[in-house]
């Protein structure tokens, strides 16, 4: 995707994550209430997963198998960006000095309604933020 982002070659937020607690009443909630669209789901039990489109191409990513139990930092698991090349964009994070915690890789996701390969990593912001490198190929 090309974007005004040119480090990047891209830019823009294309998912925020969270883990649920009730993984079908946080679904039901951002589909049924705020109208989001779910673009693809997968997995089983706690280890199931849905993408919904908020309806500008940005994505809410949403984990099952969350904690009742309050959650000091909240449910935001990760701020994922857009990047047209992760190995690039990961080298440079990496020479400014971030911690890498999970090095370029390429996951194929058997989601429905049709697979997803992704080329994805992840760092350490200045303040311990997750975030994600992602590029959905």
């Amino acid at each position: 995707m090309p974007g005004k982002n040119k480090v990047l070659g891209g830019g823009g937020i294309h998912h925020v994550a969270i883990r649920a607690k009730d993984f079908d009443a946080s679904v039901r909630f951002y589909t049924e209430t705020l109208g989001f669209r779910k673009q693809a789901s997968w997995g089983e039990g706690d280890g199931r997963a849905a993408m919904l489109d908020t309806g500008n191409g940005s994505c809410l990513e949403v984990f099952a198998g969350g904690s009742p139990d309050a959650k000091p930092e909240g449910a935001i698991l990760h701020l994922a960006l857009h990047a047209a090349d992760v190995d690039a964009a990961i080298a440079r994070v990496r020479a400014a000095g971030a911690q890498i915690t999970m090095e370029p890789a390429t996951i194929d996701v058997p989601s429905q309604p049709a697979a997803m390969s992704i080329r994805l990593a992840f760092f350490k912001g200045p303040d311990g933020e997750v975030i994600e490198l992602f590029n959905l190929k």
